[in-house]
């Protein structure tokens, strides 16, 4: 799942934190950036305390492909140049002793798998609907069990295309024999998650790589309504005249739908393939202490429950999900969302619930000279693992991205494993 856009995609997500961040914050989870002052830079400071890493303890990283951000490095290579940049990037993931990926496999749509449901991924062949002369998702399960890694399957819902123009898409794409599914907003196509008949396809399209793989958990990540952008309306009227009378209003509406599209998936994982899992990595503020008191002490310009319609708390709190890794991509000290103010209200949501807390981390942001001088320091991220340490709710980390997980441009990841993982892990599933 900002920032480049969570995880930087490709495509700009304009939210801005309280105005410290500018609207063209790019990729899809991370939204930060601004002028945040970093935490102190003592050299000693990230060194972990001697306590035990907690049982079933996740280390993971996103694998991103949509507009092949990670993953394949470019469209039309190979198929079997494709498989061994996979498997570089499953190699990279044992190599830093880590025990989880986190591979998108319907990016726009579209599938890394052979789906009777939607066309295969443009990410692959450059062409949407092109066959790649493999299976990346089926392989991607097969090596990673080997090595010891979960393969949790990203998805996202409601996201058809980086572009307004349904002509692009294959002519087969379910978006194009329904046109009335489908809503333009932000320079992007969406699926309408207002409309019953889309709820019950996109679930559909997403179990179907459940009833064939082995995989060990269904991902999601930030977007469910698409971020505000300035100026324009997300236009589901017609379906809420239709769907929306036994609500106060329209964001009560949006959020039902999007509550009744995380229920409804936990149940059909259940049955389809029992064991499992299902976990979210949302935007990393719920809503503001400002807004509701129930908030966090944060000054964020996006509130996922407001402008998301995602009552990403509510899902921990009900234990409707197994687990929860919300984008903790700001550093230490940040004033509009501090990370050292998140990582406490997030423990304080999970404390006492079935859901399992995992931390998003921006390891993209370590080096890349437009963030906060935090980011410039090679210990930042370390700090927020020893941080972190003291909240056993926090059972795990991730981050993002597998790019930056093999280039390590200031070594901030290596010094993550060498402060924080020093042994090899355990699968988390059996820790």
């Amino acid at each position: 799942m900002g920032r480049m856009s969570r995880r930087g995609f490709a495509t700009a997500a304009a939210v801005g934190l309280s105005g410290l961040v500018t609207a063209g914050l790019a990729v899809a989870a991370e939204l930060s950036g601004g002028d945040g002052s970093g935490g102190g830079s003592g050299a000693d400071d990230s060194r972990p305390r001697k306590r035990r890493a907690p049982a079933g303890e996740l280390r993971g990283m996103w694998v991103a492909t949509v507009a092949n951000r990670d993953w394949p490095s470019k469209p039309g290579l190979t198929a079997a140049q494709q498989r061994t940049e996979l498997l570089a990037h499953l190699d990279q993931a044992v190599a830093r002793r880590l025990n989880a990926v986190i591979f998108q496999v319907r990016p726009t749509a579209d599938a890394l798998w052979p789906s009777p449901y939607e066309p295969w991924a443009q990410c692959l062949t450059g062409v949407q609907g092109k066959a790649p002369g493999w299976d990346p998702l089926g392989t991607a399960v097969k090596e990673a069990h080997a090595r010891g890694l979960e393969l949790h399957a990203w998805f996202n819902p409601y996201r058809v295309a980086n572009h307004t123009d349904p002509t692009k898409l294959v002519a087969s794409h379910p978006a194009r024999k329904h046109p009335d599914w489908v809503v333009p907003y932000g320079g992007k196509l969406y699926y309408n998650p207002g409309l019953p008949e889309v709820r019950t396809f996109v679930q559909d399209a997403m179990l179907d790589a459940v009833e064939k793989y082995a995989v060990d958990a269904v991902h999601w990540d930030d977007y469910f309504y698409p971020y505000p952008v300035a100026g324009q309306v997300f236009d589901d009227d017609d379906a809420f005249a239709e769907y929306g009378d036994d609500f106060a209003d329209r964001a009560a509406w949006r959020r039902d739908n999007i509550d009744r599209l995380v229920l409804e998936t936990a149940a059909r994982i259940k049955k389809v393939r029992p064991g499992t899992k299902f976990g979210i990595s949302p935007f990393g503020v719920w809503r503001n202490a400002t807004t509701d008191s129930r908030g966090s002490d944060t000054r964020a310009g996006v509130q996922t429950y407001d402008d998301l319609h995602a009552d990403t708390r509510k899902w921990v709190r009900q234990g409707w999900i197994d687990y929860i890794v919300p984008q903790l991509y700001w550093n230490i000290g940040f004033a509009a969302a501090d990370y050292a103010k998140l990582v406490p209200w997030w423990a304080g949501t999970a404390r006492g619930s079935s859901t399992k807390l995992y931390v998003g981390e921006a390891l993209y942001k370590a080096g890349d000279p437009a963030q906060p001088a935090a980011w410039q320091e090679v210990a930042e991220l370390s700090r927020h693992l020893t941080f972190a340490r003291d909240h056993p709710e926090v059972r795990g980390h991730v981050f993002f991205s597998a790019r930056e997980v093999a280039a390590d441009s200031i070594g901030a990841m290596a010094r993550v494993v060498a402060d924080h993982y020093k042994q090899p892990a355990k699968p988390a599933r059996r820790a």
